[in-house]
């Protein structure tokens, strides 16, 4: 779910004018993707791009008129993939607790894949620690849509409990593990740490926080 190797569909999350699309487009952010998740993305820069896509530096400027679009555009189509798993989840799981435990071994999985390497919105807003950065600004949409997302199946999950909790918090909670699972998976080990992720929200879903 995390791996950028594609562009946002066009219309989704780009704007009210999303880009034409290309196979050269497609082809370097691909490569850029690939990099940026891998490397980092201040530590990629343009000619390497350039090298690996292969593509000329003109048909890059043609279609990423900087850098910073071009991550933008990046972290746009991660974004797009992970909405489109977690509606996946949601659309077939037979209630609103199995769609949240089905997100969950989702992002259980994704810490086992050989080439995971940690969470592309958590590496970004590292590197861009500018609340004002275009770049930030993606990742914390993308964020504020993962909280609102889940807040809404605890809503469901909770119902008229009379031990009810506030959904908000429950959703807080859930990406505070996410967070931490994705951070740490690579130290701990990620069946040790999936397996944690698995207890604790399952804890949410029957505590009821």
């Amino acid at each position: 779910m995390t791996t950028p190797t594609r562009s946002a569909p066009d219309g989704t999350n780009d704007g009210p004018a999303a880009p034409r699309r290309s196979e050269a487009r497609e082809r370097l952010l691909a490569t850029a993707g690939g990099l940026f998740y891998r490397e980092g993305i201040r530590a990629v820069g343009v000619e390497r791009i350039l090298a690996e896509a292969p593509a000329t530096r003109a048909t890059f400027y043609r279609h990423f008129p900087s850098k910073e679009d071009l991550v933008v555009a990046y972290l746009r189509g991660v974004d797009a993939d992970i909405r489109a798993h977690v509606q996946a989840a949601i659309d077939a799981a037979p209630s609103p607790a199995d769609a949240l435990r089905a997100i969950g071994t989702a992002v259980a999985d994704d810490l086992a894949r050989p080439e995971f390497r940690g969470c592309a919105f958590l590496k970004a807003s590292a590197e861009y620690p500018d609340p004002d950065d275009p770049v930030r600004q993606v990742v914390l949409e993308h964020r504020a849509w993962y909280v609102s997302t889940l807040a809404e199946l605890f809503t469901q999950v909770f119902g008229t409990s009379p031990r009810r909790g506030k959904p908000e918090h429950a959703a807080r909670h859930f990406v505070m593990m996410r967070d931490g699972a994705m951070s740490g998976a690579h130290l701990d080990g990620a069946d040790s740490v999936g397996a944690a992720f698995h207890r604790g929200v399952e804890g949410l879903l029957t505590v009821l926080h």
